[in-house]
């Protein structure tokens, strides 16, 4: 297996310099995020998790256009699909993949969201495993090709090592030649064994290891998401944690023939 060429501490190292992701003004696309974050289909407590998600600069660093065809993988409640369905709603389009079953009516309700689809993936096994909150995932296909960008967000963790790496094949498979596949999720440090108290947290040197083991090359971290504050030693579900989880940010791409 091909290993990652960098260390750790050059992994979360800033490769885009917070001036640049606080520029102004926005640039078109940033634009049309921002405009998304004030959808009414938002909750408030979702408009108020964006100080500390920041969309904006997040979704420009993983190369975001509104012409693109974009994967989300485990949407869940929706977060994100609020903000990408209005920004890819005129030209481009959002699929919608694995764990969908919270958005129900949200598709169907507002103006540009109707236009997000999600894929069936008949067949797929999905199941929880012996420990809570870890599921396994069978091999899958999301039946779509030519897409450019995959993303996930803070979901990798919810899936067993055998599991991840399928969503990495599948994500792997759907990309065309060049596309980009971004990936967040809370850190544990590298090397940490696994425990019940860090299941939410991923070693993202391996996360990197597993990845280009699915054919992908690294193309680009950040480090917007790291937090000093955050030691590492506990649930992200604690309080002297929750919503302020150290995050790294891994860009990858599909490479070209």
């Amino acid at each position: 297996m091909r290993i990652a060429t960098i260390a750790l501490s050059g992994l979360l190292a800033a490769s885009v310099t917070q001036a640049q992701y606080s520029r102004e003004p926005l640039s078109p696309v940033g634009q049309k995020i921002q405009q998304a974050m004030h959808s009414d289909a938002r909750t408030d407590a979702e408009k108020a998790r964006d100080a500390n998600r920041k969309p904006i600069q997040t979704l420009e660093f993983f190369g975001l256009q509104d012409n693109m065809r974009v994967v989300e993988l485990v949407p869940e409640g929706g977060w994100y699909t609020k903000i990408l369905a209005p920004v890819l709603a005129e030209k481009g389009h959002l699929y919608l993949a694995i764990g969908t079953r919270q958005l129900g009516t949200l598709l169907k309700d507002h103006p540009g969201m109707s236009k997000a689809e999600v894929l069936p993936l008949d067949g797929v096994h999905f199941a929880p495993t012996a420990v809570r909150g870890i599921f396994e995932l069978g091999e899958l296909s999301l039946g779509v090709t030519d897409i450019d960008l995959v993303l996930t967000f803070r979901n990798l963790h919810n899936f067993n090592t055998a599991s991840q790496l399928h969503m990495h094949q599948a994500a792997f498979a759907a990309l065309k030649p060049g596309g980009y596949y971004g990936v967040i999720d809370h850190t544990r440090r590298h090397n940490q064994p696994f425990t019940v108290e860090l299941w939410r947290r991923l070693d993202p040197v391996t996360v990197i290891q597993q990845i280009q083991e699915a054919g992908f090359e690294l193309a680009d971290s950040s480090d917007l998401h790291y937090r000093a504050d955050d030691e590492l030693r506990y649930d992200t579900r604690r309080k002297s944690v929750n919503g302020n989880s150290d995050r790294f940010m891994l860009l990858f791409r599909k490479p070209m023939p």
